[in-house]
């Protein structure tokens, strides 16, 4: 396996089975079984998905519309979505923050299952789990936003086992939606260039990042960015690795950057703080050592750029000059 494809969210190479999206039966086939969701919560017991035939009992909650994720040699895998159902002691303090503490259990379940935050429990999950699970929760957050029309405003029909959605009002089809985000490991010298959004947890540092405009290509929207969030221009830009990022339904387009400079010039309408870290100072920091800078949070791709960089591990990616 290549280095780019074992950032957590890729390289389990699941069969999505396209070709049985149309046919009503898939359901019926053997070994069809369901992964559970809860307002794009996986259902986990000891770091596995939940998986269960879709006669179990905890079946009567979820939403009518199962969403084909695959298929493996056991059959086809489906999302179920309990979102519908509320729990008897539900305390909604902490849903919706940047990492949900809480834990969900539902009654037909075993008593070591429950709805686990996703972010929380990535970097436990096997690949092909964690690909299940960022699938399921993005495509399941596509329907939640998109439930009507966006050409005429009548209110679409799920379709195509969940990836699709048909409006029988005026005939138009809509399709999951995914936003391009480059995210960019810009470095001058011994140096990377890290920022902090407000919100994220004190002291968290990450690379830049921003969504690709239309009509720009990847390269032009890394060199954008930085010099929109911290006034750097950047010269050569090369392609590193991808992660799909369902939160809510992103694809990173990791990227290497030159630094042409190092003078800083912050946008605080854009980041709260950006600043240039030494090799030596963000050792310390994945070490937990820093004083004062933590590192990107494990499995999100900043965090497998920046430890790649610091140990000097190369890509299959390709240059491409300013």
């Amino acid at each position: 396996m290549m280095l780019s494809q074992t950032v957590t969210f890729g390289g389990s190479a699941l069969d999505r089975a396209a070709h049985l999206r149309a046919d009503p039966a898939v359901a019926g086939q053997a070994g069809a079984r369901a992964i559970l969701l809860w307002r794009g919560k996986p259902m986990v017991i000891d770091d596995t998905l939940v998986q269960v035939p879709l006669d179990h009992p905890v079946m009567a909650d979820t939403a009518p519309d199962l969403i084909l994720l695959g298929r493996d040699d056991a059959g086809p895998v489906f999302a179920a979505d309990l979102s519908g159902w509320t729990p008897p002691d539900l305390d909604i303090t902490h849903l919706d923050t940047f990492l949900d503490p809480s834990e969900q259990k539902h009654p037909a379940m075993p008593a070591g299952a429950g709805f686990f935050e996703l972010r929380a429990i990535m970097t436990r999950l096997t690949p092909r789990d964690a690909e299940l699970a960022a699938t399921a929760k993005a495509v399941l957050g596509w329907h939640d936003m998109h439930g009507f029309c966006a050409r005429c405003g009548a209110q679409s029909v799920i379709a195509m086992s969940g990836w699709q959605r048909d409006c029988p009002a005026c005939g138009a089809h809509h399709f999951p939606r995914t936003d391009p985000v480059v995210i960019m490991l810009i470095t001058h010298g011994n140096a990377v260039l890290v920022g902090r959004s407000p919100g994220w947890p004190e002291g968290m540092y990450s690379l830049l990042a921003g969504f690709v405009e239309p009509g720009e290509t990847i390269e032009a929207a890394v060199r954008r960015e930085v010099r929109e969030e911290a006034g750097i221009h950047v010269g050569a830009v090369r392609y590193l690795a991808s992660q799909p990022w369902p939160f809510p339904a992103s694809l990173m387009f990791g990227c290497a950057g030159e630094a042409l400079g190092t003078d800083l010039s912050i946008d605080r309408t854009e980041i709260e703080d950006a600043l240039w870290i030494s090799r030596e100072d963000m050792a310390l920091s994945f070490a937990g050592l820093h004083p004062t800078i933590k590192p990107a949070r494990k499995g999100a791709i900043a965090h497998f750029l920046i430890e790649n960089w610091l140990a000097d591990r190369s890509y299959d990616g390709g240059a491409d000059a300013p």
